[in-house]
């Protein structure tokens, strides 16, 4: 597959204000591309911004965008191609997760992780389409390992994943005869501030965490942040339609037929029996970026800030 040098292009990047995406965005300015950060946190957006290589000479931009509203999305779409005069890379990373069990977490926060995951990269793709279609430019959508191995405790996240990997095919094959290639970036558990604050998270007196490190091998272990963004980028490099952080997430897709019913006999062994006393109803996204998700969820998507 041909390399193409990301100097002077330009990457939007959604989810940027922390974690994987600002993590995203410092390597691929670093590869000399220019970053429009999307995003919910407009104070960590500008500092990242501004931490990008580069950014002295406005090179690099940041909107304050929830990824769900299509309005404001679409507005961000028109800002950037009208400041960049071109879009070649996008970016879908705005994530939110819900832990817990099914029948204890509210309706309409599981929803927002569905609305935020899956749709929020379908509203990001639609607004984008346009200026990709005029680039023959690439479309990442950044996955999980929750994608292939759908585990307990992680509904919402797990659907939503499945059903952006799904997106993301489906897409692929849809825009082929346009020249926009599609990719999707599968990562395992790293280091971010939805991961710690999912790893906190307790169910029958036990943290997500524990139950996670009881997994045998590598797919309990916690993985670096930069080398997963340094691989990433590098999938973004080769336009590549699959991309994995670690590599050994690769074998992964040739075992998904084998793995629910492993998965179930690991969780009922690990779970145990339920608990005689329900637990509290989940009412509040993991995490600060869960955080900043729940204060759009009352009212419509903040307008796009002028751009920086």
């Amino acid at each position: 597959m041909t390399t193409k040098n990301l100097a002077g292009q330009v990457a939007v990047v959604t989810g940027a204000a922390r974690g994987l995406g600002a993590a995203l965005a410092r390597e691929l300015a670093a590869r000399g591309a220019r970053v429009a950060l999307v995003g919910l946190e407009p104070e960590r957006l500008a500092r990242v911004a501004a931490s990008l290589p580069g950014s002295g000479r406005q090179r690099h931009g940041h909107w304050h965008a929830d990824v769900t509203d299509p309005a404001a999305m679409a507005q961000v779409a028109e800002e950037v191609t009208a400041r960049y005069r071109a879009v070649d890379i996008v970016v879908a990373n705005a994530g939110v997760g819900l832990g817990g069990a099914l029948d204890e977490s509210d309706e309409e926060t599981w929803r927002r992780v569905i609305e935020v995951n899956l749709m929020g990269s379908a509203t990001t793709c639609r607004a984008f389409l346009p200026a990709l279609r005029d680039s023959k430019g690439y479309f990442l959508q950044i996955a999980s390992l929750a994608a292939i191995v759908s585990a307990p405790l992680m509904t919402a996240y797990c659907a939503s994943k499945s059903g952006a990997e799904a997106f993301a095919h489906s897409l692929r094959a849809e825009l082929a005869p346009t020249g926009v290639r599609v990719g999707v970036a599968y990562l395992s558990w790293t280091d971010t501030d939805l991961l710690r604050a999912a790893d906190a998270d307790t169910y029958a007196g036990t943290t997500a965490g524990e139950l996670r490190r009881r997994i045998p091998g590598p797919a309990g272990r916690t993985y670096p942040l930069a080398p997963a963004a340094a691989r990433i980028a590098a999938g973004i490099e080769r336009r590549a339609a699959h991309v994995y952080a670690p590599p050994w997430l690769r074998t992964t897709q040739a075992l998904r037929a084998a793995l629910p019913p492993l998965i179930t006999a690991v969780a009922r062994r690990a779970l145990g029996p339920r608990p005689s006393s329900p637990s509290p109803v989940r009412r509040t996204l993991l995490g600060p970026g869960g955080a900043a998700a729940e204060a759009t969820r009352s009212g419509p998507g903040p307008a796009p800030e002028s751009p920086r």
